[in-house]
C-alpha cells in the first residue's frame, strides 16, 4: 500500500487546510474547557486536603527554595511522596502566595496542556482528527476532572495526566524512530 493510500486509511490530511483545521479544534477544545472551568479562579481551597498540602505545609508555603526541593524528594509528608506535586505547589506559593484562585488556575493550564497532549498523541498516532478530537474534548469535560482541576491537593492527578500522555507520546515517537535516543 502507498503512502497516500495509507494516509487515507486513517485520514491523515496532509495539505496546509489540514493543519489549519488542526489549529482551529485545538482553539476550540482551549476556549470550550477554559470556558467550563474558568470559574475555579474565584474558589477558595477546600478545607480538606487543602489545608495539609498547601496551608498548614511550611516547606510549601515557602516557597521555592533548595531546602524545599530536598523535603520534597525526601517526605512522606501528608500520607504521599509526591516530588513533583510538592515542587508545583512551591512554586505557587512563590509566585501568588497563597492565592487559591491562581493556584486553581495552574491546575486548569496543566489540564489543558494534558488534554492537548492527548489530542496530539491521538492524532499522530492514528492520523484522524475527529476521533482525536472527540477522545480529548471528552477527557478534557469529564465531570471526574473537575475535583482535578477545582482542588489544589488533586494537583497531582492534572500532573499525572499529563505526563502520562507525554509517555505515550514519547512511545509513540520510538517505535517509529527506534533507537536510544
Amino acid at each position: 500500500m502507498g503512502k497516500k493510500a495509507r494516509d487515507r486509511q486513517v485520514g491523515i490530511d496532509r495539505r496546509a487546510g489540514g493543519q489549519r483545521l488542526d489549529w482551529l479544534v485545538v482553539g476550540a477544545i482551549l476556549a470550550l474547557t477554559a470556558g467550563v472551568y474558568w470559574q475555579v479562579g474565584g474558589h477558595e481551597f477546600v478545607q480538606y486536603d487543602d489545608q495539609v498540602y498547601v496551608l498548614d505545609n511550611i516547606p510549601v508555603r515557602s516557597g521555592l527554595t533548595g531546602e524545599g526541593i530536598a523535603w520534597a524528594f525526601t517526605s512522606g509528608y501528608g500520607s504521599n511522596w509526591h516530588p513533583l506535586t510538592w515542587i508545583s505547589h512551591m512554586v505557587d506559593c512563590e509566585l501568588f502566595g497563597l492565592a487559591a484562585g491562581s493556584h486553581h488556575y495552574v491546575s486548569l493550564f496543566w489540564h489543558l496542556a494534558g488534554t492537548l497532549m492527548l489530542f496530539g498523541v491521538f492524532r499522530g498516532m492514528t492520523g484522524a482528527l475527529w476521533p482525536s478530537a472527540f477522545v480529548a474534548a471528552g477527557f478534557a469535560l469529564h465531570p471526574l476532572h473537575v475535583e482535578s482541576v477545582a482542588w489544589a491537593a488533586e494537583r497531582k492527578d492534572v500532573l499525572s495526566a499529563f505526563f502520562w500522555a507525554a509517555t505515550m507520546g514519547a512511545y509513540v515517537f520510538y517505535t517509529r524512530r527506534g533507537g536510544a535516543g
